[in-house]
């Protein structure tokens, strides 16, 4: 299972840095075109559908990272057992705040399947809305290894500590 878990993290850093690379190229083809009277107007709905992943995909990789702006100023004064509540309780918070953006992207998606792109007739607007509920999932992912990472470090036994695997 990990090997599996490490070939997303692989998959998603590529897909994401591809990602932006293709929305600036895109963005950049449809200026150029656009100055040449030649405006090419799916290049703003193509890299606005990649804006949309990458968003999502880098999100999940700082999350991952422990890069995202946090603050401290309150909890830095707490003890360490209150910071660690307070902490499994703010991890908490995320997964429920995620699993509902899992649910209200999927909607989301099902609901704009019918929508196209106005430069690319044919093409459902829900690849973009998805990125929403497969971002929100990876999230959820990393939250739940870090609420286990949290677990391990106190002490509480859970099932992947037992077996001896490590996140």
């Amino acid at each position: 299972m990990k090997t599996l878990y490490d070939y997303v993290l692989k998959l998603e850093a590529i897909l994401a840095g591809l990602f932006l690379m293709l929305m600036v190229g895109l963005l950049l083809l449809g200026g150029v075109a656009r100055m040449m009277q030649h405006p090419l107007n799916w290049t703003i709905d193509l890299a606005t559908c990649f804006f949309a992943w990458a968003v999502f995909l880098c999100a999940d990789i700082a999350w991952r990272k422990d890069m995202l702006m946090s603050l401290d100023l309150v909890t830095a004064k707490l003890s360490e057992r209150y910071q660690r509540t307070l902490l499994f309780v703010n991890y908490a918070l995320i997964a429920l705040f995620l699993c509902y953006a899992i649910y209200g992207g999927t909607l989301l998606a099902w609901t704009s399947r019918s929508r196209t792109f106005n430069g690319i007739p044919g093409v459902s607007y829900s690849w973009v809305t998805a990125s929403i509920a497969v971002g929100a999932a990876l999230m959820l992912v990393t939250t739940i290894l870090k609420i286990r990472a949290l677990m391990r470090s106190d002490g509480v036994p859970c099932a992947a500590a037992a077996s001896g695997e490590v996140a």
